[in-house]
């Protein structure tokens, strides 16, 4: 395959939302820095430098060879998975509110599951283009007799096998978002490599009863959903962070009431740094800065079924798939939430909430990403 340039739409628009994500987070952070570290670029300093080790790994990446992605794919899931394990593990593991998510090694600590969602995107696209390299398109008759029996046997129940083993690991980190957001990233590869459409109706069935079976293991999610229905319902309790939300994006009007001057940041809206920033961005820049995000990630997700559509190799397809999936789904879900139209899920909102294990898996996502456009964008 012959090398192109990257896509440099795609690197601009990237280049766009960090800037902005600098700038919001520098606006966001004294206060709550300063109340809980003494320093007020505390959190700032800390994201810059995660930025800056993504970048390095984004631009690493981007300069190997595709092919190493491919074949140590396996190798790079099986390594995560037992990270996933060794957050329960005393003296490594690390737990916040109830939740075990984190490895501190003293001198860094990182949240495992974040890096999941890419390596599980790698290994999912390397797995069935070698399963289905020599399956034909659905609609084509030309099928071998047994060919469902053998794909339902050799592809749909070892997704089902990995995808089990993630939600169990999940679910015992209490951390349904990322499992939501990792089981709809599968199912779209699964759907988009061209499997039988029942197979993907099995799982959408799937996926309903295994949100039922979280609701009944944990009846707060449920209550998640009827204050998402009827905020006021608990204005002053699980509504709360519904109803600041809406107030600081409310606050914006139309131009918004300048950097550095939103009043909500200041105690008022939880997470203001992480799943939250969007409503603080939406009151300091206005419904005009907010339809500028928007319309970026919808600028990559665009720049990226562009990529999708011009790859030849189903490897790259999928790969590009799954992660264009992966950024525009917590992207809209995040927004989706700050604006009232979703429920809240706790999922940051890429490259601008505070978090370095979701910056750098993210970075090193799009550098994958770059490296793949090399031989598609610009057919």
């Amino acid at each position: 395959m012959t090398s192109h340039r990257p896509d440099y739409f795609l690197v601009g628009t990237l280049a766009i939302l960090i800037v902005f994500g600098i700038l919001i987070l520098g606006s966001v952070s004294p206060a709550f820095s300063l109340e809980n570290t003494g320093k007020t670029s505390y959190f700032l300093i800390h994201q810059v430098m995660g930025l800056l080790i993504g970048l390095a790994l984004a631009l690493t990446v981007f300069f190997l060879p595709i092919s190493l992605f491919k074949k140590y794919a396996h190798i790079a899931l099986l390594i995560n998975l037992v990270l996933m394990v060794a957050v329960f593990l005393p003296k490594i593991g690390y737990s916040f509110g109830g939740a075990s998510r984190w490895i501190n090694l003293g001198f860094v600590s990182f949240q495992p599951s974040e890096m999941l969602k890419l390596t599980f995107i790698l290994y999912l696209a390397a797995w069935l283009s070698e399963r289905l390299k020599n399956r034909k398109p659905s609609f084509k008759k030309n099928k071998r007799p047994g060919s469902n029996v053998a794909i339902l046997k050799n592809t749909l129940t070892p997704f089902l096998i990995t995808i089990g083993l993630i939600s169990v690991l999940l679910t015992f980190q209490s951390d349904a978002s990322t499992l939501g957001v990792i089981f709809i990233i599968g199912m779209g590869m699964y759907f988009i490599a061209n499997t039988p459409l029942w197979h993907t109706l099995l799982l959408v069935f799937m996926g309903g009863v295994g949100l039922i079976s979280l609701i009944k293991i944990a009846p707060y999610r449920l209550s998640r959903l009827f204050i998402f229905l009827n905020p006021e319902a608990d204005p002053m309790g699980k509504g709360y962070q519904i109803k600041q939300a809406l107030i600081s994006v409310g606050s914006g009007s139309i131009f918004g009431v300048g950097l550095g001057m939103s009043k909500q940041k200041f105690g008022f809206l939880p997470q203001s740094m992480g799943d939250s920033i969007f409503a603080v961005f939406a009151e300091e820049t206005g419904l005009m800065g907010s339809l500028v995000i928007i319309f970026l990630f919808m600028f990559f997700a665009f720049r990226g079924w562009k990529i999708i559509k011009n790859s030849d190799d189903q490897f790259f397809k999928l790969a590009a798939s799954g992660i264009i999936l992966w950024i525009t789904i917590q992207a809209f879900v995040n927004i989706g939430a700050m604006i009232g139209i979703l429920p809240l899920t706790g999922i940051p909102l890429p490259f601008i909430s505070y978090g370095s294990s979701a910056l750098i898996s993210e970075l090193i996502g799009i550098g994958i990403l770059l490296n793949i456009s090399k031989y598609a964008v610009n057919k």
